[in-house]
């Protein structure tokens, strides 16, 4: 199989063409580059300059601004020259969606501009059409038309060019032939790129962007084949998940699909799109970019001969399912109370269980752990009817424990590598073994426990790169045709909250968005962590480091699209063309609608990031005018014109309309 990295264990980062954007280099051996983009209105020149400023020092090396029409292109000069004249020479990129003419100025001012091919020349209007070979053809040469134009601009003026595909706004001719797709996505650029090579320009960066990671990281594996195939060369790739959302969300999604393609060495500058000041961005970019800054190779890892799945389509590794863990059943989530030292009823509403003490009953969360792994403590108290307890098997085997599990087991022991063949006291039902996937023999001791009842494995790697190296451990167990359920216990030691995020994001998206993993056990030293803000907003208080990893957890399978916990907020990061308060709204309908579980709800700031970027959202609420809101059901507009002081009680009443609503109160388990 044709691949999209040189070697599935062995980092190495992808050579690209370098690509020249003023005096910045992206691509070739360079460094992975930081970028943001401004909010303000692109004619409010000062704030424009202002925010551009405030990225610049906050460490963006590159500087985007919207410019939707002829007008605020020609204001670019005049943000370019203030910005300049204060002493920042960092490269302005002009964002482009509808207006090839906008594009022509721009790019005889700014060092880069970003086209849209979805929306450069073709316009929406969300029809499927039969296209023979001759009549597509003729729609190319339309494209080619209206886009030489800008190439030749582009080449006389030294303007780089970014051709960036989203994943919501594919053209209907795209869509016609190749469907709402990853392909989809990279033959939109592509017809574009051709164009391009055709005329002998190649400062182009490429990007393939959705709200969704998994589509976005095909989409990207699936470019850098087809690339390689037709061209047999590289462009620079521009990396991020678009309309990631805010806050923890927004930080683990991005995470997830930047981190997944950085791990392989995919990317050459990269965007966290948050919907909040874009100068909160550019930490969380770097502390991304960090983890690669010296990431070597590391060669104790063993080279995998045979690839067992497709790494551009999503499916789920086949395992046998043990109690609740394994195919067909979501992962699950272990939380961590190994390092806790008195285990009381309160201590569980940290992880979703609420103690009720005058009815005896516990209230259940959407986001309650499954199990919760004691080390060598166990819990003195029923526990809820859907609880149960990993323990180390020096304490599993403890007369009281085996006493509790006389019914219904609710106790079950962890082995820690080959301790498993020194015992013959099992579960009847479950019995959870703890492998690190750099030392040779934890594979082998997998066709060594065959006879004993429902094993599950729980891996972590000591290797420099645990995900490469846990990858090759998954690979080799479907090889072997090895069935036994993954759980993915990862070790974090960052002192800060947004570090953790990011880390345990990384490695456990990773290798989630390929369909390995049937349960997450996240742990770290919380005596360690120091900096304990997102944002500026205090998240992990003093002693609720379970709720921390807990959340975190279900947090990563969502982002994952491997388990629904909660509501789904798609939210662009705003830009000039926002046309109201995006974070203000967002918070607003946050409060109103997170308790419906599993439905996506897409806040767009304008038309533009309206029903196309919005993709698969459930309802849509898009700005199409001062003071106005358009309602989506779907990508089917259902009220126009709605005054934003009432779109929020009118989005309500359109998920009452549809069956959608719930009662706060209803709310099963509240």
């Amino acid at each position: 199989m044709q691949l999209y990295t040189s070697s599935l264990t062995q980092y190495e980062r992808l050579k690209t063409v370098p690509v020249k954007v003023g005096d910045l280099i992206i691509g070739g051996d360079a460094p992975i580059r930081v970028q943001t983009m401004t909010t303000p209105d692109t004619m409010d020149t000062r704030a424009t300059v202002e925010q551009s400023i405030r990225c610049i020092e906050a460490g963006a090396e590159l500087i985007r601004i919207t410019a939707p029409s002829k007008t605020e292109a020609e204001n670019l000069l005049n943000i370019k020259n203030e910005i300049r004249k204060r002493g920042y020479h960092t490269p302005i990129v002009a964002d482009i969606h509808f207006t090839p003419n906008a594009a022509e100025i721009a790019a005889r001012i700014v060092e880069k501009v970003r086209v849209n091919p979805g929306n450069y020349v073709d316009k929406k209007k969300f029809q499927f059409i039969e296209y023979s070979d001759q009549e597509y053809t003729g729609e190319i040469e339309r494209i080619r038309d209206r886009f030489v134009p800008l190439i030749r601009i582009c080449k006389e003026y030294g303007t780089a060019m970014r051709i960036g595909t989203n994943h919501g706004s594919l053209s209907d001719r795209i869509m016609s032939r190749y469907g709402d797709s990853p392909m989809g996505m990279v033959e939109s650029a592509m017809e574009f790129l051709r164009i391009a090579r055709s005329e002998s320009y190649h400062s182009i960066v490429l990007s393939m962007k959705s709200s969704n990671p998994i589509v976005m990281v095909q989409a990207y594996r699936l470019l850098i084949r087809n690339m390689q195939d037709e061209f047999g060369i590289l462009y620079p790739l521009h990396i991020g998940v678009t309309e990631a959302g805010d806050g923890e969300d927004g930080r683990i999604k991005s995470a997830i699909g930047i981190g997944t393609l950085l791990e392989d060495g995919i990317g050459d500058t990269i965007r966290v799109s948050l919907t909040e000041d874009p100068e909160f961005e550019i930490p969380v970019c770097q502390d991304i970019v960090a983890r690669y800054a010296s990431r070597k190779a590391d060669h104790s890892i063993p080279h995998v001969e045979k690839i067992p799945y497709s790494p551009f389509e999503y499916k789920r590794r086949t395992t046998i399912h043990q109690n609740n863990i394994g195919t067909p059943h979501p992962p699950v989530v272990v939380a961590d109370f190994s390092q806790t030292e008195t285990l009381t009823k309160e201590s569980l509403q940290s992880i979703g269980y609420q103690y009720q003490a005058e009815t005896d009953k516990w209230n259940i969360g959407d986001a309650a752990a499954d199990y919760m792994y004691t080390g060598d403590r166990a819990p003195d108290f029923a526990l809820p009817g859907t609880l149960k307890v990993i323990c180390d098997y020096a304490r599993w085997k403890k007369p009281d424990i085996q006493k509790s599990n006389t019914g219904e087991e609710k106790y079950f022991p962890l082995f820690n590598g080959a301790e498993i063949n020194l015992t013959e006291q099992y579960s009847k039902t479950m019995n959870f073994l703890m492998l690190d996937t750099a030392k040779a023999e934890s594979l082998d001791l997998l066709s060594l426990v065959k006879g004993i009842p429902g094993v599950i494995i729980c891996v972590y790697s000591s290797t420099r790169n645990p995900v490469q190296d846990t990858r090759r451990f998954i690979v080799e167990m479907m090889n072997r045709d090895i069935q036994i359920p993954v759980i993915l216990a990862i070790q974090c030691f960052e002192t800060s909250i947004d570090k953790q995020l990011i880390h345990f994001s990384v490695e456990s998206g990773a290798l989630l968005t390929d369909g390995m993993g049937d349960g997450l056990l996240l742990k770290n030293d919380p005596e360690k962590i120091i900096d304990r803000q997102v944002t500026g907003r205090t998240y992990l208080p003093s002693g609720n480091n379970q709720q921390f990893l807990n959340n975190t957890a279900f947090s990563i399978l969502q982002a994952a699209r491997t388990r629904i916990s909660k509501t789904e907020y798609i939210s662009c990061p705003s830009c000039g063309r926002t046309l109201f308060d995006l974070q203000e709204t967002t918070a607003k309908i946050r409060s109103v609608t997170s308790h419906l579980k599993g439905l996506k709800i897409a806040i767009m700031g304008c038309i533009v990031n309206g029903p196309g970027e919005m993709a698969d959202a459930d309802f849509g609420y898009v700005g199409s005018g001062a003071g106005k809101i358009t309602l989506y059901k779907g990508k089917e507009v259902m009220k126009r014109g709605v005054n934003s002081e009432t779109a929020v009680d009118e989005l309500i009443n359109l998920l009452k309309e549809n069956n959608e609503w719930i009662e706060p109160g209803e709310v099963a388990g509240s």
